[in-house]
């Protein structure tokens, strides 16, 4: 991580990942499988490894890596040159709100309980539900044979097997069923078998999967129609009218979503990333997006799965015709880059490919060389958007209540699960402001980069040097502290490319 903030990235959400049904089946496991239990383990190692980089830089405060709680802590962070990280959770059953046999086992106490402790805890960006349906929303498919095993797993934990509708329009999820998983199947109980279907899920809306805490990001996988929202509030240039009130923090954290979606994502002031595909898939996907981009101002993000299930970029080859050459300028012009060396170990993304986050600028170096200084001039660009699409997220206020009037169901208190215990946040984690805002360790990580501007100073490390650098829009309030209000970014002295006409600079 350390050589990829000193490559440019400025934004990290670090997502707080698990599920107790995987955890169930794996072999190698030293703890339970309780999934909050998990989540406020990583939180407390997260902040446990802020601490770890600020005695390395000289004590509190002093380190490049910083967990942020709000958008204007985040700029503040980045004008200091340092790392912003956004705690994000991603896991299936959150604060136990799963269903068993389509019945929920959690009521509005338990979510607003759940939410809370969260919230304490400095998450700001959720995915509601992550593989299986649970109380709170229904997922998007994965398919093929981890399709089918994620499956079983959905009918281990709720009773139920992912149920397919007809689409409608022009947006659909994945196939299921198509490919058996023997190995998982078998773990199914006697008597029960898996549909075979290739019917897809009608009426998905949003991004990935579904995030959201109280004013904080959303990271919509599918929801009905009935969710979709209409006032308009004009966030981004050309947003347009919606049905049921404005939800600005929706992301699209990596390619986990109908396509047809990304406008309206857009339109709705919301956050684009692409998954942390090789760079030649990268760059053409970026490409088919760029006209929308361009249409609502804005700037673009990867996502990785890092320590999950998802595959990384593979290398294209020493002896392909534009390899990356070693030693190169960040594309942010702050840092010279050499191979990384880690023990006795050296990397090259033309060999190895992008193996772990730390070959991240190599990797962008290599779409710049098979796609162009235009991608990646939106890559810089995505911090900005991101911070943006936060800052109104934490004004929105919702001017319709879509709960009015709805009675909960019926939650079953014994028969159905064992309700875990609730033990409070650790010390380490210090509550945000009020107004509600919630997005692991690492397996999905929205990483977003812009032009540095400045450094903390640093040890040696031999891979690669970042350069100070000024040239802040907004200085901090006399005081040292965040200015009240909202705040605009710093900016760097970085300039995209002339081929485009420039959009606002980055400064996250």
């Amino acid at each position: 991580m350390e050589r990829a903030w000193r490559g440019g990235q400025r934004v990290m959400v670090n997502d707080l990942v698990t599920n107790g049904v995987i955890c169930s089946v794996y072999f190698f496991k030293d703890r339970g499988c309780d999934e909050m239990t998990s989540i406020r383990l990583q939180a407390k190692l997260t902040y446990d490894l802020q601490a770890y980089v600020d005695r390395m830089y000289g004590g509190p405060g002093k380190g490049w890596f910083r967990v942020v709680t709000d958008s204007a802590q985040a700029r503040e962070v980045i004008e200091q040159g340092k790392l912003a990280v956004v705690l994000g959770v991603e896991t299936s059953e959150p604060f136990g709100c799963k269903q068993v046999l389509d019945v929920p086992q959690c009521d509005r106490e338990d979510i607003d309980k759940g939410l809370d402790e969260l919230y304490a805890l400095g998450v700001r960006s959720m995915f509601l539900c992550h593989k299986f349906d649970n109380a709170l929303c229904g997922v998007r498919f994965d398919s093929g044979a981890l399709g089918t095993a994620i499956n079983v797993g959905q009918f281990l934990s709720t009773g139920t097997f992912w149920r397919t509708e007809k689409c409608t329009g022009p947006q659909s999820d994945n196939p299921i069923g198509l490919v058996a998983a023997p190995g998982a199947e078998r773990k199914l109980p006697a008597g029960v078998s898996l549909p075979r279907t290739t019917a897809t899920r009608g009426a998905t809306s949003g991004a990935d999967r579904p995030r959201r805490v109280r004013g904080a990001r959303h990271d919509a996988a599918r929801h009905d129609a009935r969710d979709r929202p209409h006032e308009r509030q004009g966030h981004r240039p050309g947003a347009r009218p919606v049905r049921g009130g404005v939800l600005p923090g929706v992301l699209s954290s990596h390619s986990w979503m109908d396509l047809n979606w990304t406008e309206r994502v857009y339109g709705l002031g919301g956050f684009v990333a692409q998954y942390m595909h090789g760079s030649e898939q990268f760059a053409a996907e970026a490409e088919r997006t760029d006209a929308l981009r361009e249409k609502y101002g804005v700037g673009y993000g990867y996502g990785t799965d890092m320590n999950g299930v998802g595959g990384w970029p593979a290398p294209r080859g020493a002896d392909s015709g534009n390899p990356v050459r070693y030693p190169f300028r960040s594309a942010d012009g702050g840092s010279v880059i050499d191979r990384q060396t880690t023990g006795e170990r050296t990397w090259d993304l033309n060999t190895d490919g992008a193996a772990h986050h730390g070959l991240v600028p190599d990797w962008i170096e290599d779409i710049r060389l098979v796609g162009g200084r235009d991608v990646v001039d939106d890559l810089f660009r995505g911090a900005e958007s991101y911070l943006d699409t936060w800052g109104a997220s934490e004004r929105h206020r919702a001017a319709v209540n879509l709960a009015a009037g709805r009675r909960p169901r019926p939650v079953p208190r014994s028969g159905t699960r064992s309700r875990a215990t609730r033990p409070g946040a650790p010390s380490t984690a210090t509550a945000a402001p009020a107004g509600r805002a919630a997005g692991a360790t690492s397996s999905g990580c929205a990483s977003i980069w812009a032009p540095p501007t400045g450094s903390a100073a640093s040890p040696s490390t031999g891979s690669a040097h970042t350069a100070g650098r000024t040239g802040s829009r907004c200085p901090p309030t006399a005081s040292g502290g965040a200015p009240s209000g909202p705040r605009r970014p710093a900016t760097a002295a970085w300039t995209p490319s002339a081929s485009r006409p420039a959009r606002p600079a980055t400064s996250a």
